[in-house]
């Protein structure tokens, strides 16, 4: 492992475990003020904060990467627009979720989007899932129901509009995985965080300020400011830039401790203690990705080496 890759990989570790943490921050900026209200001032700042980042690889690249990317963006406004609608959904699900379930819960649920992108694949993109996939899938289903369901076996509200929030994070990394060879990432990026904010913005302008708008708190605004340039503008530029120097596998298991730092940001933070059943839940839906993700990179590695040893000069031939 060369220094750029451990420098990667610790970038990547810094942009989980930031994701982890505004859970509880987010949680409590939303009980003061609007959700739509709340990111659309999230995404309008990571937007501004962005926008120096583009123009500045935009002029960096030259007048040939320039043109190119000019054509390039215009095949792919309307995808990344439709990816950015996408995105922001998940955000807004899981903000509203927040409201009525816990930071460490939501957290776990979010965390699904690991498993649920293969199973996407296999059922939209004719992708074959694995053994590994499916043992995962079995181990997070049951950890989702123990963490989830109430003892008369209904699901919470709140982990319910979690749930749909994995489910727009899958389809986002699927749609992404379709069209980002097409574009730079960070134009992609960029037109999916303009697009958010935009939409929120709409939102709450139909939806919430004909009530009035509570006044802007200073830990509001700090909830913004800080998941706007961390956790959005950081996290995506950092994402882009670390992916070209270490492994899908490395990223893959990063990702996993998500859920991880966020209960343990919650119990730091606000003393969220879940019960054994809880925990149990958190535990295989952990199993289930890590399952999911060490499975497929085991048999992808397993494969290399047979088709090495198949293309192997047989002795005394």
């Amino acid at each position: 492992m060369d220094r750029r890759q451990i420098i990667a990989d610790l970038t990547l570790l810094l942009v989980v475990t930031l994701w982890g943490a505004t859970f509880v921050m987010v949680q409590d900026a939303v009980r003061e003020w609007p959700v739509f209200a709340f990111l659309a001032l999230r995404f309008a700042i990571a937007a501004a904060a962005f926008a120096p980042i583009f123009l500045w690889r935009r002029r960096r690249g030259g007048k040939e990467e320039n043109h190119e990317g000019t054509k390039s963006q215009r095949g792919i406004l309307i995808p990344a627009i439709v990816i950015g609608l996408v995105l922001g959904a998940s955000y807004a699900f899981q903000t509203v979720g927040l409201l009525y379930t816990t930071p460490a819960k939501t957290g776990f649920i979010t965390g699904l989007n690991v498993i649920l992108v293969p199973v996407g694949a296999a059922l939209f993109l004719r992708q074959r899932a694995g053994a590994p996939v499916i043992v995962g899938v079995l181990l997070a289903t049951i950890g989702l129901g123990l963490l989830s369901l109430n003892d008369d076996l209904s699901i919470g509200f709140g982990d319910f509009l979690v749930f749909i929030c994995a489910l727009a994070v899958a389809a986002q990394i699927l749609l992404v995985s379709r069209y980002a060879p097409r574009v730079s990432p960070f134009r992609l990026a960029g037109i999916q965080i303009a697009t958010m904010a935009v939409a929120c913005a709409i939102i709450s302008l139909i939806f919430e300020v004909p009530g009035g708008l509570p006044p802007l708190s200073g830990s509001v605004l700090f909830a913004a400011a800080f998941t706007g340039l961390l956790a959005t503008t950081f996290a995506f530029t950092a994402q882009a830039w670390a992916q070209r120097f270490t492994s899908a596998s490395h990223i893959a298991l990063l990702f996993t401790l998500e859920p991880v730092t966020a209960a343990i940001a919650s119990y730091l933070l606000i003393g969220e203690v879940l019960t054994v059943r809880a925990l149990l839940g958190c535990a295989l839906i952990l199993a289930g990705m890590l399952a999911a993700e060490l499975g497929g990179l085991w048999l992808a590695a397993r494969r290399k080496r047979v088709v090495f040893r198949e293309a192997l000069p047989v002795p005394g031939k």
